[in-house]
């Protein structure tokens, strides 16, 4: 991470380089019969000298120099002549110079090198805008890099140096067989002081900090500002994370700090390698976890899966995919949650065909879709608008008053003057509804999975819902252009 960096920036305040967001805590460990424990996880190394020397080469600190401009607004505007004139003048600029419009600034970051001529994998915000890319090796040699490629959505740049003979370079691991409590290295250049080692234990696995496709491994190894970037070792020398975030009330190493795998990164720069870019699979639907009240209003016994809320027109539209499916599995893997489907779409092959199951109705069907590229997808929305707006009132169900749209309510809400369904006006804050999220401006457009055209639509449902013994009915809400599924109690239909 840029040393000089001192704002918070990104993902809920927890940043990308590595400031602080006002969090500490404590671990404690009970204890655990010794027999209970591998053999090689009984003792601490006796020394990590000899992995150190061997990995050391490999690592690298990063240099970059970025033009700022400056902010001209801020300097006083003083009529010529006045007396204040030249006391500004030399306030202003000592050196009597005329003020610059920019000036250059530098940062500092790690990094390591993956291939013997000259790859090196880093942070995308280390290297961010940087005009220039130098790199410092462990001998003190120095070559400039030229950027092959970012993803902004991992947080991993990749980089090439060009050098006359073969460079010292680690591999990758796998971060998917590492477990908590065992040792790690991280290496890099803390605060801009140089080559460091610090020595740890991986704390927990597969923690999320807000990103798509987020897989950190959180380690009490010492990682402060200027680590970002660097390798994150296991015992065998193998790259297992890119240090990238730390928690921390102070800016600095609290032991609280957050790695990316390298089961993410490594697809990452196998991609950023060949094309410069990523590549990852679209599906084209928006989904939410089966929480346990969604679960016993479809009839589910386990709160599994990905519930799609939404099918416009995509691959999964044209597989036959439908709002209210549940997806279960995908590519022959089990899909239990939305993270695991994220990013399972993610890592498959683009324009192939791929099974998916899915939940219908209470039965089991498996259709197969042929995967778009989620970057052009993204490329193609972006610019597209929502002008959604308060609707009125008549009717009163679940503690919601509701009105059926009408083409021009539907219009004003940002949808097509077709469009079907019940406008929330006003929600009873000591309902069960109100609880659960439900606001003024929502849409019900669908109850049981069956869409909803009128007050006496949702009636039925509910009655449905009822005589099928269940305790809650499901909805699917749209607010902001944004679909989701609620299950509200059905104690108080009325």
């Amino acid at each position: 991470m840029p040393s000089n960096a001192m704002s918070l920036t990104r993902r809920n305040k927890i940043t990308r380089s590595m400031t602080a967001i006002g969090l500490a805590g404590t671990l404690a460990f009970g204890a655990l019969p010794m027999a209970t424990l591998p053999a090689a996880a009984q003792d601490a190394p006796a020394s990590f000298a000899d992995l150190a020397q061997k990995i050391s080469p490999s690592v690298v600190n990063i240099t970059t120099t970025t033009t700022v401009a400056a902010n001209t607004d801020r300097r006083p505007i003083i009529p010529e002549g006045s007396p204040f004139e030249d006391f500004f003048r030399d306030f202003m600029d000592p050196r009597g110079q005329q003020p610059q419009e920019s000036h250059r600034a530098e940062a500092l970051g790690s990094g390591f090198v993956i291939s013997e001529d000259g790859y090196i994998v880093t942070n995308n915000h280390v290297i961010e805008n940087a005009d220039d890319i130098q790199i410092e090796f462990f001998s003190g040699e120095k070559l400039t890099a030229k950027l092959i490629g970012t993803d902004t959505s991992t947080d991993i740049a990749l980089l090439k140096v060009d050098s006359d003979k073969p460079l010292p370079f680690v591999p990758f691991g796998d971060s998917d067989r590492m477990r908590v409590g065992d040792w790690v290295l991280a290496m890099g250049n803390p605060l801009g002081q140089g080559f460091s080692v610090s020595s740890g234990i991986v704390s927990a696995r597969n923690r999320a900090l807000q990103g798509t496709y987020d897989d950190y491994i959180q380690t009490d190894a010492a990682i402060n500002r200027g680590n970002s970037g660097g390798p994150l070792f296991n015992m065998q020398g193998q790259v297992i994370g890119v240090n990238t975030a730390i928690l921390s009330p102070n800016g600095g190493s609290i032991g609280i700090g957050f790695s990316m795998a390298s089961s993410v990164v490594q697809k990452v720069v196998d991609q950023l390698r060949e094309f410069g870019e990523t590549r990852r699979g679209w599906l084209g639907v928006q989904i939410q976890d089966v929480t346990p009240d969604v679960a016993e209003a479809i009839g589910l016994a386990n709160a599994k899966g990905a519930l799609i809320t939404d099918v416009p027109d995509g691959p999964a539209k044209d597989a036959g995919i439908q709002s209210g499916d549940i997806v279960t599995s995908f590519a022959g893997n089990e899909v239990t949650d939305t993270r695991s489907l994220v990013n399972r779409v993610a890592d498959a092959p683009i324009g192939q065909s791929v099974p998916i199951t899915v939940m219908r109705d209470g039965r089991s069907q498996t259709l197969n879709v042929t995967l778009g590229r989620r970057e052009e997808a993204e490329s193609a929305s972006a610019g597209r608008g929502n002008n959604q707006q308060a609707p009125q009132t008549e009717g009163e169900l679940l503690g919601m008053n509701v009105t059926a749209l009408t083409p021009d309510m539907a219009q004003e809400l940002g949808l097509s003057p077709d469009a079907t369904g019940l406008a929330v006006t006003r929600v009873d804050e000591m309902a069960d509804a109100f609880s659960k999220g439900l606001r003024s401006g929502d849409v019900i457009t669908e109850a049981n999975q069956a869409p909803i055209r009128s007050v006496s639509d949702l009636k039925d449902g509910i009655e449905a819902a009822k005589e099928a013994g269940r305790k809650s009915i499901l909805l699917l809400i749209r607010r902001d252009g944004a679909p989701r599924f609620v299950a509200l109690p059905l104690d108080e239909a009325n």
